[in-house]
């Protein structure tokens, strides 16, 4: 029985790891679990330190309508570590071994060579999107594929690139050249400065990065808008 039900806190914790925060409610639909299991497994995931409940993301929040959100739950540092620490740890080892070479920038050179790859990638992956929305869309299942958990929000004023994962957020935390070459390739990607709002490297719950609306988008939620009223 105890091993069975080590299993299935595992499965809640990399279900959260992989989809992002989740709210209890969501967690028991996905798994077919009661709410009252769900609670058990979640009760002893944050007392060991693999999650922690948080406030759910505004942009979230706001299209559930009125009354109180649920609390979400999401991965901690710890967490993270139980999943992937033996790849983060080979790559903190080379990354230190190049900041302790007396060539300056080598770090800086990395990360923007990583950069440079995503971007190379995903402009092929992206051969044919028109707009500004179908980049970010084309972007987001991309991220998605490399495990980022990555999903776009389209609002007037722009779209929300969230990612729920990310692979790489403990040598991030550490190194966070990888974050700020990752986020000029957005820009050079989509033709417009883009801004991060926050990262899981830096212990928020998911990165958001807030893409402003270029005219084509403004248009694409226009006549959204038209056809939802009409």
């Amino acid at each position: 029985m105890k091993k069975s039900e080590d299993k299935t806190r595992d499965l809640v914790a990399r279900t959260i790891l992989e989809n992002g925060p989740q709210s209890a409610a969501e967690l028991a639909e996905r798994l077919q679990l009661t709410p009252a299991g769900i609670r058990r497994h979640l009760d002893l995931l944050i007392e060991i330190g693999i999650l922690e409940p948080r406030e759910p993301h505004r942009v979230a929040t706001s299209l559930r309508g009125r009354g109180r959100p649920s609390k979400v739950f999401v991965i901690t540092d710890l967490g993270r570590e139980k999943f992937e620490h033996s790849y983060d740890d080979l790559a903190l080892s080379a990354l230190r071994f190049l900041d302790t070479l007396e060539e300056p920038g080598l770090v800086g050179a990395f990360a923007a060579s990583r950069a440079n790859d995503i971007e190379r990638r995903v402009t092929k992956a992206a051969e044919g999107a028109n707009s500004q929305a179908k980049k970010v869309a084309a972007l987001a299942d991309f991220l998605s594929a490399e495990g980022y958990a990555a999903e776009s929000k389209t609002t007037p004023a722009g779209v929300q690139l969230c990612q729920h994962h990310c692979p790489i957020a403990h040598v991030a935390s550490e190194f966070p050249q990888l974050c700020e070459a990752e986020t000029e390739a957005f820009s050079r990607l989509l033709g417009t400065h883009v801004q991060r709002l926050a990262t899981i490297a830096h212990g928020d719950g998911i990165c958001t990065t807030f893409i402003p609306a270029t005219h084509s988008l403004q248009k694409s939620v226009s006549s959204k808008k038209k056809g939802a009223r009409a």
